[in-house]
């Protein structure tokens, strides 16, 4: 897995050595020597992970690292903390700041290759997930909100042998407002994340074994349920190999026994943020996509969608349209106002979606005009839909307190079979519905031959109705 990763120390022996080490695994690699030097590649060459120095002058790791998680050019790039302090209250600060992990010199090299390929896989969703998100707001969606700060209320599961570790460690969290589950059976553990509401697993590996609780791990990365759990693993100073595995295996972060309960609290809360980051900007997009096929005056599906939804049905099977407009629209407009003539066209579009099936698609055409779409149904069967569609428009009046109107639609019918197009089919169920204007108004008229035999002309220059 190749990335660039920016390098930052004041030391040039140890900027050449890790940049040596980095370059063997064939990772791209910048050197900055500074803070201030060290914000500046950040953002004009965009590493995907940042190696920082802690004891530097001037501007130390802490303050960079802040003020890169403050930008939000740079918030979403992993940072590794690198100091000689043992101290673990450092190790706090620096996860406080906004650290996603904090390496000890001599930094061990199967440590740190593990955990650059943890922080990258974790970094290619979340790219993903940003980079739909900037294509929404390029199309004019509102603009994903930042992680949001509080864990409070999110919920963690620990995996643990021991039942009173476990309860320490759920006192632990439970000061950052965690609901907390501990649990010694993995099978209890696993039908309780499989239900997707839990933000956090923290499983020890000492559980059954080393090589059980990895297969346990094993599996949350493989169920869709549990794809996206953040897992830390617990695990005491003598089983480094089995984190390693643990973080090739798709592990988020681990804590070594004895616990530091502050230590614990910053990783988990990291954690926590990541995963509701993660899924604000999952849940930002489906709203994007929403409004995209959504008319946002009636709630209906667009014009976009319906076209779409059409090209589908006709390369396999056949499709009826039941293309309708409101009849003296423009009357109701002219006299009432506008607002007038969008509440008319809400109750329309109410009444419509109350006739249909889920199965069938009612979308607005455009202006006062809505389309249905059939899948295969007989002809017969459409226009009776068509008439009871029109019954239900033309039942009673419609408008806003006095002001009640007698609002009535014409409707045109027409049935397709798989290959034909939507233009086509579009086209004849409009020349239907002109016919249906023609005769009088507030009728159904199914298309004929010749309104096929006239469908292109009239999708090239559609009658104003």
């Amino acid at each position: 897995m190749t990335a660039r990763v920016l390098v930052v120390d004041d030391i040039n022996a140890n900027v050449r050595l890790l940049e040596a080490k980095l370059n063997a695994e064939y990772y791209e690699v910048a050197t900055a020597t500074s803070g201030p030097e060290a914000l500046a590649l950040a953002t004009s060459w965009v590493p995907d992970v940042i190696l920082l120095d802690v004891m530097m002058p001037g501007m130390d790791g802490y303050e960079v690292c802040r003020r890169l998680k403050a930008n939000p050019s740079t918030a979403h790039m992993p940072v590794v903390m690198i100091t000689a302090l043992v101290d673990p209250a450092e190790r706090v600060r620096g996860l406080e700041a906004g650290a996603d992990d904090f390496l000890s010199k001599p930094v061990d090299d199967a440590t740190l290759f593990a955990r650059l390929r943890a922080l990258l896989r974790m970094k290619q969703v979340l790219d993903a997930w940003r980079l739909r998100a900037e294509t929404a707001r390029g199309l004019g969606f509102a603009e994903p909100q930042g992680p949001n700060e509080s864990v409070d209320g999110a919920r963690a599961l620990i995996l643990t042998e021991d039942r009173n570790e476990g309860e320490a460690l759920q006192r632990v969290l439970a000061t950052d407002g965690l609901d907390v589950l501990v649990t010694a059976d993995p099978t209890d553990a696993m039908a309780r994340l499989h239900d997707g509401s839990f933000d956090l697993a923290v499983l020890s590996l000492s559980l059954g074994g080393e090589m059980e609780a990895l297969r346990f791990a094993s599996r949350l990365r493989a169920q869709a349920a549990t794809r996206d759990l953040p897992i830390v693993l617990l695990a005491d100073s003598s089983q480094k190999q089995a984190v390693l595995r643990g973080f090739d295996l798709g592990a988020n972060d681990n804590v070594l026994r004895p616990v530091d309960a502050n230590e614990l609290r910053a990783r988990a809360r990291n954690q926590v943020r990541r995963k509701r980051f993660q899924e604000r900007l999952r849940s930002d997009l489906d709203r994007s996509l929403e409004m995209a096929v959504t008319d946002s005056l009636t709630g209906l599906r667009n014009r976009r969608y319906v076209q779409r939804h059409m090209e589908g049905l006709l390369r396999s099977a056949g499709a009826g349209v039941l293309l309708m407009d409101v009849d003296r629209f423009k009357r109701v407009n002219d006299t009432y106002g506008h607002p007038f003539g969008d509440v008319v066209l809400k109750e329309v579009a109410r009444r419509l979606s109350g006739q249909l099936r889920a199965v069938d698609v009612v979308a607005r055409w455009g202006g006062e005009e809505f389309l249905i779409v059939l899948a295969s149904p007989p002809e017969e069967d459409s226009a009776v839909v068509a008439e009871r569609l029109r019954a239900a428009i033309a039942c009673e009046p419609m408008g806003v307190g006095a002001n009640l109107l007698p609002i009535t639609i014409s409707v045109g019918v027409a049935m397709a079979g798989a290959g034909s197009t939507p233009e086509a089919l579009v086209a004849a169920a409009d020349a239907a519905l002109y016919r249906a204007k023609e005769n009088g108004r507030n009728r159904v008229e199914v298309s004929v031959p010749s309104d096929w035999a006239s469908a292109t002309i009239r999708a090239a220059n559609p009658a104003t109705l």
